[in-house]
């Protein structure tokens, strides 16, 4: 009886969180869609795919999956370079990657990646997504690099000035955007409305009744969006480009999903995510939607805080948001057509500014600007590269950073008595590798020859190859050139 009453009570919570998620994915999952260059139904399956199949798995309790702004770039990019036809090839190789490494227990290991870079891939996803939707807000089409658009925008602005972009997208766009930023100011009543749904509604109510000149959604339906792959866009893929691409996305959809789980559970206090578990679900998700041909599935984070905000506790909501999606595209396919682009292009342009992290930003330059620095250059380089070496250039200046930070080394050049004759101790402790071996010749080749030296290294916690032969190297052409006698505590090592 009691269990029978707490699921009753769960079912209270769920069901209203459930339509909550469903109002947030909907706009979300079309405007992915469209600035992947796909039809907006293909958003639409993955979210469907993310809610009934991935939501009934185990892994995390209140995340909710979805097509994810975060990899707009890098689907966009792959549809160019690869064609729509092998979109759903690249997702379902994808899912079975995360498949693999959800099995062999690999998705705590995500864990470790540097923050900074995280926030950095953030930053540069969402700079390259306001950069590419602000052109589609005026309708036009965006430069393929980023350079390209950030140099182009002088002249969009200038067309826009001139009434020479689209006007009326422009403005309602501009519109859209001005929903999006002050509905939290609205009285609470008028905010259970979701401000994506809000802004999307009100254009597209606009756009309907004025019968505006501009752009909408193109609808197919569900049926006919769906594109399997076949053996020859499975064919395409084996190139190091198309090996690249499969990385990109298994490499960023799974850190964000993960990282969203982290988050996820420090907004409530059920169950924690199991990683290994949730990588799995990602996987299997990733395979059902690449065999449907549709995008690829991450946690969400706008919509997994949506879930827990509007006081989820099982699965169920989750599961039901799908369902939504299900009977929306369904039943109501034509009011897709009545969305006008630019708004799409408004929600992501305010979804891609609050991806990167401002405040984060000033808090690193103040206490560790390494870190900033970090983040800075994997953002730039995103933007002027592409999603996946843009990382790798992160995770590059990561690793040295922490490689140089690491390898400090104390050099102590002790002279007790200050007499003629006395002997120097030279004193060496913390980590002695290549990246010091220019300071540390310098202040053992600094030492005068008519001195007795005393070298005492026992204080290194590492000596790495490199340093072992300076300091051998050196000792000998010490020994070589002076009269006076050379003490090395412990014994340097022979054979390097």
């Amino acid at each position: 009886m009691r269990r029978a009453r707490g699921r009753a009570v769960h079912w209270r919570q769920d069901l209203p969180a459930s339509l909550v998620v469903f109002l947030v994915a909907l706009p979300l999952c079309v405007g992915v869609a469209i600035a992947s260059g796909v039809p907006a139904e293909l958003g639409l399956i993955t979210g469907i795919v993310g809610g009934l199949l991935v939501g009934v798995l185990p892994g995390s309790s209140l995340q909710v999956s979805g097509p994810a702004a975060g990899l707009t770039v890098l689907v966009l990019e792959a549809v160019r370079e690869h064609g729509a036809g092998a979109l759903g090839a690249l997702v379902l190789a994808t899912g079975v990657l995360q498949l693999a490494m959800g099995v062999l227990r690999l998705g705590r290991w995500f864990r470790a990646m540097s923050a900074s870079v995280v926030h950095g891939m953030l930053a540069g996803i969402g700079l390259t997504l306001v950069l590419g939707q602000l052109y589609t807000m005026a309708d036009r089409s965006a430069p393929a690099t980023g350079f390209g658009k950030i140099t182009g925008l002088p002249a969009l602005l200038a067309d826009a000035v001139l009434g020479r972009a689209a006007p009326c997208a422009l403005a309602l766009g501009a519109a859209a955007i001005a929903v999006l930023v002050l509905w939290k100011y609205l009285p609470a009543r008028a905010r259970v409305v979701p401000a994506p749904l809000a802004a999307v509604a009100a254009t597209a109510a606009v756009t309907a009744v004025a019968d505006l000149p501009v752009a909408r959604v193109r609808v197919q339906g569900l049926l006919t969006a769906v594109q399997p792959p076949d053996l020859a866009a499975f064919a395409g893929l084996v190139s190091a480009s198309g090996a690249g691409t499969i990385l990109a996305f298994t490499l960023i959809a799974s850190a964000e999903t993960l990282f969203s789980a982290a988050a996820v559970d420090r907004m409530h206090d059920g169950p924690r995510t199991d990683y290994d578990r949730e990588l799995t679900a990602q996987g299997i998700g990733n395979m059902a939607c690449g065999a449907l041909g549709a995008l690829p599935m991450t946690a969400v984070i706008v919509r997994s805080a949506a879930n827990v905000q509007a006081g989820a506790r099982t699965k169920a909501s989750r599961t039901l948001h799908g369902l939504w999606l299900l009977l929306f595209a369904a039943l109501l396919p034509a009011a897709l057509g009545l969305i006008p682009v630019a708004a799409l292009a408004a929600v992501l342009v305010y979804s891609g500014a609050k991806l990167v992290p401002v405040r984060r930003i000033a808090l690193l330059w103040r206490a560790h600007r390494g870190e900033a620095v970090v983040l800075a250059v994997t953002a730039t380089a995103i933007i002027a590269t592409n999603l996946f070496e843009g990382v790798l250039a992160g995770i590059a200046v990561a690793v040295a950073k922490s490689a140089w930070q690491t390898s400090h080394l104390h050099i102590a050049v002790e002279d007790a008595t200050h007499a003629e004759g006395a002997p120097l101790r030279v004193r060496l402790s913390g980590n002695a590798t290549f990246l010091r071996l220019p300071r540390l010749l310098d202040a053992l080749e600094r030492l005068p020859a008519d001195r007795p030296v005393e070298l005492d290294w026992s204080g290194l916690r590492h000596l790495d190859h490199a340093c072992a032969v300076a300091l051998v190297t050196w000792a000998g052409q010490h020994r070589a050139r002076s009269s006076e006698p050379l003490a090395v505590e412990p014994p340097l090592p022979t054979g390097v």
